[in-house]
């Protein structure tokens, strides 16, 4: 109905000016109307009219085109037309389900992408979170959706790591891995990544031994080597971080449909690098392969260091093309750190000038750091991080402090609403007792909204689909209803989770009030009632799927 009140005003519009008018509509405070307009104030300007006089014909026309849909439409202030929908129309509105905008096409969503041989922080997961919802809300408008995930496992950062492991081991000696016990191992393997980080920083003849140990470890991928000594402490270490990755996506109930390492996407990259180079795309400089983006607007950057090893840069090329090769897609989606994004554009510029086709379908939405209230910032290079699992700790004892009972499904919930109810771009302050109150705007708020809505119902006839008209209480409630697919047509063409926690708990104000005032079980129109209630737990349920938090029957 938003859609096409929207056509039918932009055709009376436009044959009034003579040309195209663009229409918005607006929702209004609930006293007013259902949809607000300004159409008839801009359009005033452009045609010389009075706004008043002017919206008084649009409402006429309007009234004439839209008749069995409209109950009312009124003028106010100097021209703002208000329009409210009969309880029919309404109704009607309340039954509709989200547009497909994204049908049958292949979008691929990159999003996670930690590096093995070192710590998971904080920011890996809120990328996890927001870029599993994003996904969820391009899969509901019909998109064939590929979530992916990249990380390291060949470069410099593992090279410091293993340089730290070796000494260590004292020296490559695989059976000695047998120390670390198996619940330390991911702790153990993060300090000596920093170990390996420092040493480089400030160790002249450490620095030249890790440059040296990376050159080893690319070699050990290019030949698949599994049996030196040094291989197989490289592949064991590996396969320690892999499952620790295992363990914190199947905790957080996100799959990925693949993992691209680096070493999978480096000789495409340097391939791809070495050709366009020698198109003039890339330039040689001082035995390095650079990208020049000072005519672009940016700034230099290396793709091929001078040891004829690709960097971070030069992967990206690769990891591009083969998730073209891979998925043919339509869309590419990029979630990373706000710290990426002058890299990613400088990445994007240089792909631009031989593959214009795939920049033109990437998008790489970034976001800022994750902090707790008067927190620090997370650096994995000097070791003080805030870790993902310090983030789900801490929220945990945040939980038990209030003396509920507080499952597994609740706590995530509380972390995954608390993390996508704000817009991507900014950074993060996290509020651990905020998140799990179930009195506020959080995740187990609208977990209980939902457990609540089913226990009314469970107790309860059975509901009536054979309603015509609504009470006072029961029009707010179908008005907020009447609104969930516009909503989630606007968060998923948007790429906004955040607008679906606004809608969701706006939604359970709105029901929460309606209960209230408004006697459901035992009351003459308790089958109406009920129909209302199953459609609202229906929506919650819905919405938070979305969000990729269960919605449980009983809390």
């Amino acid at each position: 109905m938003e859609e096409t009140i929207k056509t039918v005003l932009s055709e009376i519009a436009s044959d009034l000016a003579g040309s195209q008018v663009l229409v918005e509509l607006d929702y209004p405070d609930e006293r007013f109307g259902d949809y607000s307009t300004n159409v008839a104030i801009k359009l005033a300007k452009e045609i010389n009219a009075q706004p008043h006089d002017l919206a008084q014909t649009i409402a006429s026309k309007l009234k004439e085109k839209l008749k069995p849909e409209l109950r009312d439409v009124s003028i106010a202030g100097p021209g703002f037309i208000n329009l409210a929908l009969s309880d029919l129309a309404l109704l009607g509105e309340m039954k509709n389900e989200p547009n497909k905008p994204f049908s049958r096409q292949s979008i691929v969503v990159e999003f996670s992408d930690p590096n093995p041989f070192k710590v998971l922080h904080a920011g890996h997961l809120y990328t996890s979170i927001i870029g599993d919802a994003m996904a969820n809300l391009l899969a509901n408008g019909g998109a064939d959706v590929h979530r992916v995930n990249y990380g390291g496992d060949v470069g410099l950062h593992v090279a410091k790591s293993i340089w730290a492991m070796l000494g260590y081991l004292k020296g490559a000696d695989p059976s000695k891995l047998d120390q670390i016990d198996s619940d330390k191992r991911n702790q153990w393997m993060s300090e000596m990544y920093v170990l390996g980080n420092s040493s480089y920083d400030n160790d002249a003849s450490a620095k030249e031994e890790i440059i040296k140990l990376n050159a080893q470890i690319y070699d050990i991928q290019a030949k698949s080597d599994h049996d030196s000594a040094l291989a197989r402490i490289y592949w064991t270490t590996r396969e320690w971080s892999y499952q620790q990755f295992d363990s914190f996506y199947a905790n957080l109930n996100i799959h990925f449909e693949k993992f691209y390492p680096e070493s999978a996407v480096a000789p495409i990259g340097l391939n791809i690098v070495r050709e366009q180079l020698a198109k003039g795309v890339f330039k040689e400089s001082n035995g390095a392969v650079i990208f020049e983006g000072e005519p672009f607007g940016l700034h230099t950057r290396v793709f091929i260091n001078s040891h004829g090893l690709p960097t971070y840069e030069g992967k990206e090329i690769g990891l591009a093309e083969l998730k073209q090769r891979d998925y043919n897609f339509d869309r590419s989606i990029i979630i990373t750190g706000s710290e990426q994004q002058q890299y990613m554009a400088v990445v994007l510029k240089a792909l631009e000038q031989f593959a214009p086709q795939l920049v033109s379908k990437t998008t790489h939405l970034t976001h800022g750091i994750v902090r707790l209230s008067g927190g620090r910032k997370m650096s994995s290079r000097s070791g003080n991080i805030l870790t993902a699992d310090e983030v789900l700790q801490v929220a945990n004892e945040a939980a038990a402090s209030l003396g509920g009972d507080y499952d597994e499904r609740v706590v995530l919930g509380a972390v995954k609403y608390a993390f996508l109810k704000q817009r991507i771009g900014g950074d993060i302050i996290y509020e651990p007792e905020e998140s799990v109150n179930i009195l506020g705007n959080s995740g187990p708020y609208l977990q209980y909204a939902y457990a609540r809505a089913r226990s009314i119902l469970a107790k309860a006839s059975s509901p009536s689909d054979d309603i015509s008209e609504l009470e006072s209480g029961e029009r707010q409630l179908v008005l907020k209803l009447s609104r969930f697919a516009a909503q989630i047509n606007k968060a998923t063409v948007e790429l906004s989770p955040h607008l679906v926690c606004n809608y969701l708990y706006d939604l359970a104000q709105t029901f929460n009030r309606f209960y209230e005032l408004n006697r459901v079980l035992g009351d003459q129109r308790e089958a109406t009632r009920l129909q209302l209630a199953q459609t609202y737990a229906q929506r919650l349920e819905q919405g938070l799927n979305l969000l990729g938090i269960e919605a449980p029957d009983h809390l």
